[in-house]
């Protein structure tokens, strides 16, 4: 599964998620990591597409 962690070990951490922030505050934390996520994707595939452009302009 996600980063070698089985379901027992994703399961106890949220939990303790739940109980360190509480059920109101899961989803905002939830929406802040998927879009935290998105970005370092985003900024992952950025320089692939520079690389691209620069051997194209090359020559």
């Amino acid at each position: 599964m996600l980063f070698g962690l089985g379901w027992p070990e994703v399961t106890v951490i949220g939990v303790v998620a739940l109980l360190i922030f509480g059920p109101k505050k899961i989803p905002e934390l939830g929406g802040a990591l998927g879009k935290t996520l998105r970005g370092f994707k985003e900024e992952m595939n950025k320089p692939d597409e520079l690389e691209e452009s620069d051997t194209d302009t090359e020559g």
